[in-house]
């Protein structure tokens, strides 16, 4: 038997929502997208009672390793080499976390007197915001043969939409119903993809944080998750990017005054000749643009370098 054949793979898409941002976890119908870019997780049998892991970058770095004492799941040491928020402790801890959770799950799950070396790699920069933990998760769920939505939601919180892209290659409406995920795949693929873009705002947003703001002001909005959820069904009928800004610009208005915040093109683009519309927690990560061939170049002028087409991005 080959080495080759003793190793397992497990990969998970990235995930953007187009639609739906914060309200999504209060049961609005979201559109959202698998990326073609995502994580893979390689498992490999070893002999000694250990698991050693190791993260890599897309360009195949190492930023994080730790090794863990198996059975006990004890952690004997890790390192980091990043520049970016967290410690080696934090971020081994919150390993420990999701592989206790998901032992809970399953308890034959690394009950094991030998081990494994696991390596994960992304294939997309870590600051883009495409999901480095939802594809983690998902691809330990899958592992360890447990549901990744409900280790998703032991571990941390979050809708879960990110999990359903990571399992599906096509796009999805996504809507909690009774805090159980409803996925439905829907055929959004627009014709005019040639003029939409997805432009990086060089900072890395933590969601959680625009989630605990958003708690603060999510009392009585009833009426904007239903006209949020008519949106999403708006938006993939769209004929147009023209249709779509019409969207887009209902939609941050919508949102806007629920976080009472200002919209992305009114903060960053006011002089912008498409619309411009933040995905996911406000404040970071990508937005979605409509424009023209001259789009990009718009862009960098202002200093954002990182700018996607719509087929460049989208599974």
């Amino acid at each position: 038997m080959t080495r080759q054949h003793k190793l397992k793979r497990h990969y998970s898409n990235g995930k953007l929502l187009l639609t739906g941002e914060y309200v999504v976890l209060d049961g609005a119908k979201s559109l959202a997208i698998p990326t073609k870019f995502g994580q893979n997780l390689v498992v490999e049998k070893i002999q000694e009672p250990q698991l050693v892991w190791g993260s890599f970058t897309a360009t195949g770095d190492c930023w994080f390793e730790a090794v863990f004492d198996l059975p006990k799941l004890r952690l004997k040491n890790a390192t980091f080499n990043s520049d970016t928020e967290g410690s080696a402790e934090f971020i081994a801890e919150t390993l420990q976390k999701i592989l206790s959770e998901a032992r809970k799950l399953n308890p034959n799950f690394l009950q094991t007197n030998k081990g494994f070396i696991v390596k994960t790699s992304l294939t997309f920069p870590r600051d883009w915001g495409l999901g480095s933990s939802s594809t983690l998760i998902n691809n330990i769920a899958s592992w360890a043969n447990v549901n990744a939505y409900t280790l998703l939601w032991n571990a941390f919180s979050g809708s879960g939409y990110d999990i359903a892209c990571a399992q599906n290659n096509v796009p999805i409406l996504y809507q909690l119903e009774d805090s159980k995920p409803v996925v439905a795949t829907v055929n959004f693929n627009p014709s005019f993809a040639n003029e939409l873009f997805f432009v990086h705002l060089n900072t890395k947003q933590n969601s959680r944080e625009g989630i605990e703001q958003y708690k603060k002001n999510n009392q009585h909005i009833k009426q904007e998750i239903e006209a949020v959820s008519d949106l999403s069904e708006e938006f993939i009928k769209a004929t147009s990017a023209k249709d779509l800004g019409k969207i887009m610009r209902e939609h941050e208005a919508i949102i806007g005054g629920i976080i009472k915040q200002q919209p992305v093109q009114k903060l960053l683009f006011p002089d912008y000749f498409g619309d411009v519309k933040s995905l996911g927690a406000w404040g970071g990560d990508f937005v979605l643009a409509t424009g023209t061939e001259d789009t990009p170049n718009y862009f960098k002028q202002k200093g954002f370098e990182t700018v996607l087409s719509y087929n460049e991005m989208v599974l």
